[in-house]
């Protein structure tokens, strides 16, 4: 299958620190892939090289065999979209957020798109008036992945999502993983710990001290 995403001897330094070292890998459109490894071995690091977030000092990132040096950022970040261990909310209410994916693309606000996609990850439509004070962690996840996948990006890039979740929360994120996966033909890169999350995968790699140690 083609890459969808193609690392070259990707690399990344901060000041005297070698966080990540000489990494290549092909990643398929639609595969799921899990990134394992030993705490602080560059796993967070390497999805926010991923995202453009961080920049690579070292080698290329090709997308669609493009380099992503070369791309917009903010359509770049369109189509790989990346959710944050702790969801990064913002505004007053839900609506507030599944408002933004509308507004960076200077589209007209869709609240039946937005009430559908609630009650895709199992809330209801009156969560959209719902403060972010009031909801509980893994409702949080959850309005935080959906606004990530409002639009179907091509890639999306989880890190350790689940950690912290209780599980009937972990339960219903594993679940809408696998849903966005192959409903959605969303390609996956996910940061975890989490064995459901490694045995839902089709490729696992992982990562210690900066460099891939290991691929299946």
């Amino acid at each position: 299958m083609t890459a969808i995403l193609e690392l070259q001897n990707v690399g990344y330094r901060a000041q005297e620190n070698q966080i990540l070292q000489g990494i290549s890998l092909s990643v398929g459109a639609e595969d799921y892939l899990t990134i394992t490894g030993p705490s602080g071995g560059g796993k967070s690091t390497l999805l926010r090289v991923l995202a453009s977030l961080l920049t690579a000092t070292e080698g290329k990132i090709l997308f669609k065999g493009q380099d992503i040096s070369e791309k917009d950022p903010i359509e770049y970040r369109r189509q790989v979209s990346y959710c944050f261990q702790q969801p990064t909310l913002f505004g007053r209410t839900v609506a507030d957020n599944l408002d933004f994916p509308f507004q960076i693309r200077n589209a007209d606000i869709d609240v039946a798109k937005q009430k559908s996609a609630l009650e895709y990850v199992g809330l209801p439509e009156s969560y959209l008036s719902k403060k972010i004070t009031e909801l509980s962690g893994g409702e949080k996840q959850r309005v935080a992945m959906i606004r990530n996948i409002m639009f179907s990006p091509d890639v999306l890039l989880l890190d350790e999502v689940t950690a912290g979740l209780d599980e009937a929360n972990k339960d219903i994120v594993h679940n809408l993983i696998e849903h966005f996966h192959k409903d959605h033909h969303v390609t996956i890169l996910a940061v975890t710990h989490d064995a459901t999350e490694i045995a839902q995968a089709s490729h696992i790699i992982t990562i210690v001290k900066g460099k891939l140690e290991v691929t299946k």
